[in-house]
């Protein structure tokens, strides 16, 4: 169980992991049910920086660290995913031409425009809130990403095949299924609870935008892909921050 967690918390984070926990990838396949777990992680480190900077710091600057530091403890992982799902499934092509665009390593003009857009939205939103607030939310942020991604492969089926690493997690999932969807789901709900009923709106929200977003993969590409996955958990994060900031 603990190598699990350490392939998971190696495959999401450039954290540092002792030793070789984790490295095989038997361990990596059956690492999905951690996925929230990494968020959890992710989201006590990112609270305990806003409380340390926010005392010192403009609202605004503040919220440019905290979002380049989401971003440096992912490694720009989720983000790629974005990219190329932007410049795949805003270009209006078939089916296959999508799936060719999304696997080149090239980022488009809508790639480019997707990472501005979302990066600039956590910011503002961010940046908006109090430091109560903006804590609670760097907290939540990260761990609703990685629950969403996880729910999204109860939706959608991987359409590449054999091809990419999501297809291991695919693989393991579906002996795992039950495990794997309530884990996600009672952490997902969990945290929504504890931020109250701004956070019961924003979860329920993000939600709602995460079967939107699976019904367009559905419709674009038939299924999810590891770039869509990644993208989800980026579009979560903005959901999140956008309706806590507008205090609903």
């Amino acid at each position: 169980m603990i190598a699990r967690f350490c392939a998971a918390l190696r495959f999401l984070t450039v954290l540092p992991v002792p030793g070789h926990l984790g490295t095989e990838e038997q361990h990596l396949a059956r690492s999905l049910v951690f996925f929230p777990v990494v968020g959890v992680v992710i989201g006590c480190i990112m609270a305990v920086i806003a409380w340390l900077i926010w005392p010192f710091l403009p609202a605004l600057p503040a919220a440019a660290v905290m979002v380049f530091l989401m971003l440096a403890i992912s490694g720009g992982f989720h983000l790629d995913g974005l990219a190329d799902s932007a410049d795949g499934m805003l270009s209006a092509r078939p089916r296959e031409q999508i799936l060719t665009i999304m696997r080149d390593s090239q980022i488009g003009s809508m790639g480019a425009a997707a990472l501005v857009m979302v990066l600039l939205a956590k910011t503002v939103a961010l940046g908006s809130l109090p430091q109560v607030q903006a804590a609670s939310a760097v907290f939540l942020m990260p761990i609703a990403g990685r629950c969403l991604m996880v729910l999204m492969m109860a939706f959608l089926p991987y359409v590449r095949g054999e091809e990419g690493r999501a297809a291991l997690f695919y693989q393991a999932a579906s002996q795992e299924k039950k495990i794997v969807y309530i884990t996600g789901g009672v952490l997902y709900s969990s945290s929504w609870y504890a931020c109250g009923g701004s956070g019961l709106a924003a979860g329920a929200i993000a939600l709602v935008a995460m079967l939107l977003f699976a019904w367009l993969c559905r419709v674009k590409i038939g299924g999810a892909t590891g770039d869509t996955l990644g993208a989800t958990c980026e579009l979560t994060e903005m959901v999140i921050v956008l309706i806590l900031s507008a205090g609903w």
